[in-house]
């Protein structure tokens, strides 16, 4: 059969899915917190696969499909599983608890997948569904420990070496982050967060308020306010996460709160809302970035000087002395 050299080649076609995994977040653990697309998920999946844990919080929604269920450290033969089933194009519903993309099985899954030679124009579609992580469930618990900059560190070492977590919690405890602690303690790992309180104790106060949230939202809900001092005299297992505040956070009425600065800018009199002197509502700060470098180039201080007064590295003190001062543009942003 002769083909005109004139007739345009049409496109391959995309290859047909024949099968699905959904990463599904389950969130804190209760149905008033799975979100609607993880319930359609679930609903959707010929096979549930995840964490016996996991699987009871979703029990009343698995009835009547396949449920593989896997113990805590068989992640990679989750995703293994996962990927079986969706070869044979049934739609698996692989749960994590709280967001499959946080220390969930997300990661893992898309290891297994990228070794097995998949893509996204694969005939496996992967879907991720997101849910709230423990972070978030925990703060909403205790009040509103996350109003300002946060991080969320593991103190698992069964996959990431100590010195590494060691120096993370380090940098942050300095940095003044709020900081949510995830698998702070085990029945092994009963040191982890000893250490991770003398390192905190490096850089904070005694005082700092911590609040440990076992279970949230679950049956047997726990919630503990204590001093960084003395956290470690409290309930905390695998099923808690531990929140420390920063420098500036607080516990009033029961409520663990942390500042989002407004009082570095507004002076609030009479209900009616006024910047303190020298301030502009939408503008940065005097002692913003801006601020700072006039201030500082300004100063006759050595680099040196500033290094120590500011805590920052000397080098970085060195190129911001040397360099131009912007010019701030009109104000477009929201002050969130």
């Amino acid at each position: 059969m002769n083909t005109s050299l004139n007739t345009p080649l049409s496109a391959p076609e995309p290859q047909k899915k024949t099968g699905k995994i959904m990463l599904v977040g389950l969130g804190p653990g209760s149905n008033d917190h799975l979100t609607a697309r993880a319930r359609a998920a679930i609903a959707e999946a010929d096979t549930i696969i995840g964490y016996v844990t996991y699987i009871r919080l979703v029990a009343d929604l698995v009835v009547g499909k396949e449920v593989i269920k896997k113990s805590m450290t068989e992640e990679l033969d989750r995703a293994i599983e996962s990927l079986d089933r969706a070869r044979q194009g049934k739609k698996v519903a692989l749960i994590s608890s709280g967001d499959a993309g946080v220390y969930g099985m997300a990661g893992p899954t898309f290891e297994v997948l990228f070794q097995a030679g998949w893509t996204p124009d694969s005939d496996i579609e992967v879907e991720i569904v997101p849910g709230a992580s423990a972070l978030n469930t925990c703060a909403a618990l205790v009040g509103a420990p996350l109003t300002h900059d946060f991080c969320a560190i593991s103190l698992s070492d069964l996959l990431t070496p100590w010195p590494t977590i060691a120096r993370r919690l380090d940098a942050v405890a300095y940095a003044d982050f709020v900081v949510a602690l995830y698998n702070p303690k085990s029945g092994r790992r009963t040191q982890q967060i000893v250490e991770a309180q003398r390192l905190f104790l490096r850089h904070r106060d005694p005082q700092t308020p911590v609040a440990i949230v076992k279970s949230g939202y679950r049956p047997k809900q726990r919630i503990e306010f204590t001093t960084l001092e003395k956290m470690n005299e409290c309930d905390i297992g695998m099923l808690s996460t531990v929140l420390i505040g920063n420098s500036n956070t607080f516990v009033k009425h029961g409520l663990m709160v942390t500042p989002r600065g407004y009082a570095n800018k507004y002076a609030v009199e009479d209900g009616e809302r006024n910047t303190h002197d020298g301030e502009q509502a939408g503008r940065s700060l005097s002692t913003g970035l801006n601020g700072w470098m006039a201030a500082i180039q300004a100063s006759g201080k050595s680099a040196a000087e500033l290094a120590v007064e500011y805590r920052l590295p000397e080098d970085y003190i060195a190129a911001v002395l040397i360099s131009d001062v912007p010019e701030e543009g009109e104000a477009n942003e929201i002050e969130a």
